[in-house]
C-alpha cells in the first residue's frame, strides 16, 4: 500500500537567479521524506510533495533556511480601525476579543492610533470574523486593509470634540469651583449653595460627560468595565449626595466635586487627543511629502494628471524645483536630487540616465524624464508609511506587564472602592485611627461631625477617580510613536517595537563586508596571466561570468567591455553559491572563482601562488581562472571601504559592543579590509548558506556580557543573500536597500547605505526605551502611592482627580521629550 503524501507551497526569499532555485531544489530533494520538489525562480515558490509522517511544512522551511535562503510567513496581516476606545482597559478588551478568534496568531491594539494590527491564518478565519469579535466586545470597527491614510482626517474631528467638551465642562464648573474651594477652606458659605451646585453640575455631567457615561454603560454591559466606568461611578456617587443633602439627609454634598472630577477627566481626554496628533505627525509629514500631480507623455503630447492616475511605464517630465511624482528610472537628462526625505541626508545626489529615483524627492537643478516603475502602495513612500504604522501598532516585551495589570485593573479598583466604602461605613472608628495621624496636616480632611455615610462616599469616590490605568496604557505607545517617527525622518525604519528593547541588549554587531563595510561596487584592479595575456584571461572570465549577477562577476564583465573585448557565447553555465561559476566557452570548460572551487576541480595553482599572494596581501578579492583544467590567470577585484566605516566601528565599540566582520573572502583579503576598518575579529571563507550558522555560533557565547538567552547579536547586511542570517540574529538590520524596503527578514531597515545611520539607530532605540521605562516608572509608582492614600480617605476626590490628570500628562510629556532628543 502506497504511503500517503501531502503537498505544500513555500514562498522563497533571497533567490536572485535560476541557480538559486536549483540550490533550494537540491536541498529539498536531498531531505528524507521529500517525494518531489519543484522550485520556480520567477514565482519564487517551492512546490513540495512530502511524507507527513516524516516531515511537516515547518521542517521544510528549516531546510530552505539552512540552504541560505528564507521562507516568507504565510499568515495574513490586516489593520482594523477601532472606534469607541477611551482608555487602556478598552484596548485590552478589544485585544482579548481578537485573540480569542480561532486562527488569530497575534493581536496588538494601539490606543493612541485607535487601530488593531491582527495576524491570522487565512484558512481558519476571515476579516468578517475579526469585525464581529470587536463589535461583540462593544466597540465599533471599520476595515483599513491596504489603505494609507493621513491621520489628520481622523484626528481633527476627535480633537475638536474633545476640546469642545473640555471647554463646556470648565465654563460651567469654574464658578462653582471657586465657591466650593471657599466652602472647603471655611472662608465663605454662600446661600443656596447646594441648589447652585446642582444646577451647574447637571449639564457638566449630562452634556459634556455624556460620552463617558455611554462608554461606561457599553463596556459594563459586556462585563469589561474600563476607565470610563470608574469615572462614571465616581462622579455618579458624588453627584447623588447633593440632592440627598437638599432633601435634608445628614450627608456632605459632593455635587461640585462630581463636576470638577468630570472636568479634570475631560481635560485629560483633550490632552491625550492632542498628544495623539503630535505623536503621529511623523506619518502625516511623510504623506505630505508626495507630489500631488505629474506631467506625463501620452499619445505624443504632454498632459498634467493627478499622481494617482500615473501608471507603470508612463514617462514623466520633471522640471527644476519640482518633486518626483513616483518611483522610477531616469530615461534622459541629469540633475541633483534632494533625497533628505528618504535618507535624512541633506546633500543632493547626482542622477542621470539609468539611475533610480524616489517619489517625493526634490529635483534641484536639471530637467529629467523619468519612467514610472512603482505606483500607489508599492512606492517607496507608501512602504515607509506602512512600516512606520506597523511599528507604531506593535509592542515592546516590557509592555506585557503593563498589559496584564491594565487587564485586571478596573475590576480590582471596583473591588477596592467597595471595600473602602464598607470599611468607612461599618468600621469608622478604626479607619479614623489609621488616618488620624496625618489629618492635622491636610485641611480638607475633617472627620469631626461628619456622618459615616459621608466619610464612606468621600473615600470610595477618591479611590474610583485616583486610579489611572490610562497612564500605564499610554506609557509605551507614545514613546514608540515618537521614536519610530523620528527614525523614519532620518532614514531609519524600525519595523517592530520588540527591536527597540532588544537593541539595548546587543553584545555583538556582525557586519557583512560587501555593501555594508564597503561600497559593494567592486572594480578590476589587476590581472596576472599564466602563459596567457591579460586580455585573454579577462575575456574568458567575462564570458563565463556574463550570466551571473554577483557584483564581482559584473565588475569583470564591465572591465572586459571597457577594454573593447568581444565576449564569446557561453553555454552550460552553472553558479556555485559562494565559490564561483563554470561554463563552456568556445568548446572549453572555463572555471572562474575561488581557489577552493578550482582545487575541487583538480586545477593545479602552484604556478600562480606568488601573484595570488600579492593580490591578497593588498586586500583584493582574487578570482582565479582556469580553462580545460589548467590555470590561465588571476584577476584582482577591489571593493573600497566606505568613508564612514572606520568611524562607525569606533562608535559601536564606544557604545559597548563588539564588532565582527563576516565575509566569503579568504582570510588574507578579509584581514586586510578589517584592518582598514579597525575590526579585530573576522569570520572569513563563510559561504552564503553558512552565515546563519556563523551567527548562531556567536550567539552561543564567547564574549564578556551574557544574558539569559545567551549573547545578543545584531546582523547587518543587504537583506538578499543575508536573509537567513538576518532572521537568525536577535536583530536583523538591512542596510542600503534603496527603494526596495520589502525585506521581511529584517527588524530595522537603514535607507542610507552607511554605518553612521546604524549608530544613530542604536542611540535612538536606546533613548526610546529609556523613555518607555521612565513612563512605566511614573505610571506604576503613581498608582502604588496614590491608591492607598485614597483608601485611608487622605485625598479629597478633587485632589485625587487632579493627581490622576497629572500622571497622564507626565507620561505624555516624557514621550514628547524624546522628540526633542531625536531632532538633535
Amino acid at each position: 500500500m502506497a504511503a500517503t503524501t501531502e503537498t505544500t507551497d513555500l514562498p522563497i526569499e533571497g533567490m536572485t537567479c535560476t541557480s538559486c532555485a536549483q540550490t533550494v531544489e537540491k536541498a529539498l530533494m536531498s531531505t528524507e521524506g521529500v517525494v518531489t520538489a519543484s522550485v520556480s525562480y520567477p514565482t519564487e515558490t517551492a512546490h513540495v510533495e512530502f511524507l507527513p509522517q516524516t516531515l511537516d511544512p515547518q521542517a521544510l522551511a528549516d531546510v530552505v533556511v539552512k540552504a541560505g535562503y528564507g521562507v516568507k510567513e504565510r499568515h495574513v496581516q490586516t489593520v482594523l480601525k477601532i472606534e469607541g476606545m477611551t482608555c487602556a482597559g478598552c484596548a485590552g478588551s478589544v485585544e482579548k476579543a481578537l485573540a480569542a478568534v480561532p486562527g488569530v496568531r497575534s493581536a496588538s491594539v494601539n490606543l493612541m492610533m485607535e487601530d488593531a494590527a491582527v495576524t491570522y491564518e487565512a484558512d481558519q478565519t476571515a476579516v468578517r470574523d475579526l469585525v464581529e469579535a470587536v463589535r461583540n466586545a462593544g466597540y465599533g470597527v471599520r476595515i483599513n486593509l491596504d489603505e494609507i491614510e493621513a491621520p489628520t482626517d481622523e484626528t481633527d474631528p476627535l480633537l475638536r470634540d474633545a476640546r469642545n467638551r473640555f471647554v463646556l465642562a470648565w465654563a460651567l464648573t469654574g464658578p462653582v469651583a471657586v465657591l466650593m474651594i471657599a466652602h472647603m477652606t471655611g472662608l465663605w458659605m454662600p446661600p443656596f449653595y447646594h441648589w447652585l451646585e446642582l444646577a451647574l453640575s447637571i449639564p457638566v455631567l449630562a452634556v459634556a460627560g455624556a460620552a463617558t457615561y455611554r462608554k461606561a454603560w457599553q463596556t459594563s454591559l459586556h462585563l469589561r468595565p474600563n476607565m470610563d466606568a470608574l469615572i462614571a461611578l465616581g462622579t455618579g456617587a458624588a453627584f447623588v449626595t447633593t440632592p440627598m443633602a437638599i432633601a435634608g439627609l445628614k450627608i456632605a454634598s459632593y455635587g461640585a466635586v462630581a463636576a470638577m472630577i468630570m472636568a479634570f477627566h475631560l481635560t485629560g481626554r483633550y490632552l491625550e487627543a492632542s498628544a495623539k496628533g503630535s505623536a503621529s505627525q511623523a506619518i502625516r509629514r511623510l504623506l505630505e511629502l508626495g507630489a500631488k500631480t505629474a506631467r506625463i507623455e501620452r499619445d505624443g503630447e504632454e498632459r498634467e494628471i493627478s499622481v494617482d492616475e500615473v501608471a507603470v511605464g508612463d514617462v514623466m517630465m520633471i522640471r527644476p524645483g519640482e518633486k518626483i511624482p513616483t518611483d522610477g528610472v531616469v530615461v534622459s537628462g541629469s540633475s541633483a536630487l534632494d533625497e533628505s526625505m528618504a535618507t535624512g541626508e541633506s546633500i543632493p545626489v547626482e542622477k542621470s540616465e539609468g539611475d533610480e529615483v524616489i517619489g517625493g524627492t526634490l529635483n534641484t537643478t536639471g530637467a529629467l524624464r523619468v519612467k514610472a516603475a512603482r505606483v500607489g502602495k508599492d512606492t517607496f513612500l507608501a512602504q515607509v508609511v506602512k512600516i512606520v504604522q506597523e511599528a507604531q501598532a506593535s509592542k515592546v516585551p516590557i509592555q506585557e506587564l503593563a498589559d496584564r495589570v491594565t487587564g485586571v485593573f478596573v475590576p480590582i479598583i471596583l473591588a477596592i472602592a467597595l471595600a473602602t466604602f464598607s470599611l468607612w461605613f461599618f468600621f469608622p472608628g478604626g479607619m479614623e485611627t489609621l488616618a488620624g495621624w496625618v489629618a492635622p496636616h491636610l485641611p480638607w480632611v475633617n472627620f469631626e461631625g461628619s456622618a459615616p455615610l459621608s466619610r464612606a462616599v468621600f473615600a470610595a469616590v477618591a479611590v474610583l477617580v485616583i486610579a489611572c490605568p490610562c497612564a500605564m496604557g499610554l506609557a509605551t505607545p507614545t514613546a514608540i510613536m515618537v521614536g519610530t517617527g523620528a527614525g523614519a525622518a532620518k532614514g531609519i525604519l524600525i519595523r517592530n517595537g520588540a527591536a527597540i528593547q532588544t537593541m539595548r541588549e546587543i553584545d555583538i554587531v556582525c557586519l557583512d563586508k560587501t555593501g555594508t563595510l564597503t561600497h559593494g561596487k567592486p572594480e578590476v584592479t589587476g590581472i596576472a596571466g599564466n602563459k596567457a595575456t591579460e586580455d585573454e584571461v579577462l575575456r574568458l572570465a567575462a564570458a563565463a561570468d556574463a550570466s551571473s549577477e554577483h557584483p564581482v562577476a559584473m565588475a569583470i564583465v564591465r572591465a572586459a567591455y571597457a577594454r573593447g573585448l568581444g565576449l564569446p557565447d557561453a553555454s552550460d553555465f552553472e553558479a556555485i553559491p559562494g565559490k564561483g561559476v563554470t561554463a563552456t566557452v568556445e568548446g572549453k570548460e572555463v572555471i572562474a572563482g575561488k581557489e577552493a572551487l578550482l582545487l575541487e576541480r583538480g586545477v593545479d595553482l602552484t604556478e600562480m601562488a606568488g601573484e595570488i599572494a600579492v593580490f591578497q596581501e593588498q586586500g583584493y578579492t582574487v578570482v582565479q581562472v582556469a580553462s580545460e583544467g589548467r590555470a590561465v590567470g588571476a584577476i584582482a577585484v577591489a571593493d573600497t571601504l566606505k568613508p564612514d566605516s572606520s568611524d562607525a566601528v569606533r562608535a559601536l565599540r564606544g557604545l559597548g559592543m563588539d564588532v565582527v566582520m563576516i565575509t566569503g573572502d579568504n582570510p588574507k583579503t578579509a584581514e586586510a579590509i578589517a584592518n582598514q576598518a579597525g575590526i579585530t575579529r573576522v569570520l572569513a571563507d563563510v559561504l552564503p548558506g553558512e552565515k546563519a550558522d556563523a551567527v548562531k555560533k556567536l550567539q552561543a557565547g564567547g564574549v564578556k556580557k551574557l544574558h539569559a538567552g545567551g549573547v545578543k547579536v545584531a546582523m547587518v547586511g543587504d537583506g538578499i543573500n543575508d536573509a537567513a542570517a538576518l532572521a537568525q540574529a536577535d536583530i536583523g538590520i538591512a542596510i542600503g536597500t534603496g527603494t526596495d524596503l520589502a525585506i521581511e527578514s529584517s527588524d530595522l531597515t537603514l535607507v542610507q547605505g552607511n554605518l553612521t545611520s546604524l549608530v544613530t539607530a542604536i542611540k535612538l532605540s536606546r533613548a526610546t526605551f529609556r523613555k518607555i521605562q521612565q513612563n512605566l516608572f511614573w505610571a506604576f509608582g503613581y498608582n502604588l502611592i496614590a491608591i492607598p492614600a485614597a483608601i485611608l480617605g487622605l485625598l479629597h476626590p478633587l485632589i485625587a482627580e487632579t493627581a490622576m490628570a497629572a500622571s497622564s500628562i507626565t507620561v505624555v510629556w516624557n514621550s514628547l521629550r524624546l522628540r526633542a532628543f531625536a531632532k538633535k
